[in-house]
């Protein structure tokens, strides 16, 4: 077997071939092992795919009904030179014997396995044969956090370094476009965290009124303002022992990011027109959509502040620059929508695959839930979702 496949693991790939049988058992194997795959019936099934987004692999049969494979192979090696290729070439419909070559530019074809005389036997040396990631440059194995799915390299990042520092009370830092995912991960950290037992408490910055905002985050005494008939706790001082996550912290406005300075240095509260001076313990973690360093700079937020909440920072990549995590959330998506109805388990079809591939997703994975729960309740008994389902023009276009 090929040296490259020594200590890694498959990243992504397209199998191509009109064997039903074939594709289905590769399609399995692969999803086990956390791939990202799709299947094509033919050539430019395949090319389509290749063209839509990231992908290290193409495995093909040396025959396909549309195109010859190997003006397939030229124009795959002339315009994705980083992708191997493997082919399998199939024997009779009887035997299903197949030999498997693998294309590794700069030293050409090397034939790297002669399987068994039938293909159940034989096709894990097809799974084996597939181009890997190093690992090396792919880092460690990282379980995926709590709630959330993702194979991306981007994915495995912020796994890693969300499960490194949430054992210890370091302030967080969660940044990235909205419906990246980030209070996903805030929970996740709290979760894993030694104060997972204790209250997870929610502030989103850019809900509460700015008159509002000092009382709910540091409570109030009772005579405070008309109306305070009683005293009441702020959510800094309901998360002790906890987590506090400040959502939309962008948004605070300058006279609150004072105060929410002083608490993240000395780790006191004082309630709104009270005398006494509590000391809490709570872990921060505070996410934004905003570029903060800009927002710095134009004197919008404090430099003191910033650097005191980016002590960690953690950066949510958008889907669009994840391509091989939208077929795996999807089918995620897909799957939930299934169980919950009590209906049959439905496929995503190669249509449907090539529209969401396509997609910008500006409202990056919560946008692609809302989709694919379109496209469930559209598709109605049917058992695959296709393209005509998918319904992808935002309400401002």
């Amino acid at each position: 077997m090929s040296t490259f496949l020594m200590n890694s693991a498959v990243s992504s790939a397209v199998v191509a071939s009109p064997n039903n049988e074939l594709r289905r058992q590769v399609l399995e194997s692969l999803r086990a092992m956390d791939c990202a795959v799709q299947e094509a019936r033919g050539g430019a099934e395949a090319l389509a795919k290749l063209e839509a987004g990231a992908c290290q692999a193409l495995l093909v049969d040396n025959w396909l009904p549309d195109l010859d494979v190997t003006e397939l192979l030229n124009i795959v090696k002339a315009r994705h030179p980083h992708v191997k290729i493997v082919v399998i070439e199939t024997g009779s419909a009887k035997t299903a014997a197949f030999n498997v070559e693998v294309w590794d530019h700069g030293v050409g074809w090397n034939k790297v396995a002669e399987a068994g005389p039938k293909l159940r036997e034989g096709y894990s040396e097809i799974i084996e044969a597939l181009p890997r990631t190093a690992s090396s440059d792919a880092g460690p194995a990282v379980e995926p956090l709590p709630g959330m799915i993702g194979v991306s390299q981007a994915m495995r990042n912020v796994y890693r370094l969300a499960r490194l520092v949430a054992l210890r009370s370091t302030t967080v830092l969660l940044t990235g476009e909205t419906g990246t995912g980030k209070e996903l991960v805030a929970k996740a950290i709290h979760l894993l965290s030694p104060r997972q037992k204790q209250p997870f408490i929610t502030v989103n910055c850019a809900a509460i009124p700015e008159s509002l905002l000092e009382s709910e985050l540091f409570g109030y005494a009772r005579g405070a303002f008309t109306g305070a008939f009683q005293s009441r706790i702020g959510r800094i001082h309901a998360a002790h022992g906890g987590t506090l996550f400040l959502d939309e912290v962008g948004d605070l406005p300058m006279s609150m990011q004072a105060k929410l300075l002083r608490f993240l240095q000395e780790g006191e509260v004082q309630r709104l027109g009270g005398q006494d001076i509590v000391r809490v313990d709570v872990r921060v973690i505070a996410a934004t959509n905003a570029q903060l360093a800009r927002r710095v700079a134009e004197k919008a937020f404090r430099e003191d502040l910033y650097y005191r909440i980016a002590a960690f920072p953690i950066d949510l990549v958008p889907l669009r620059q994840r391509p091989e995590d939208i077929l795996t959330l999807g089918s995620r998506f897909l799957s939930e929508f299934c169980q919950e109805s009590g209906g049959v388990q439905k496929t995503i079809s190669d249509g449907a695959c090539n529209a969401l591939h396509k997609h910008t997703w500006p409202g990056n994975v919560r946008e692609l839930r809302h989709v694919m729960e379109r496209a469930f309740i559209l598709s109605e008994d049917q058992r695959d979702v296709r393209a005509v389902h998918i319904s992808l023009q935002t309400p401002w276009q």
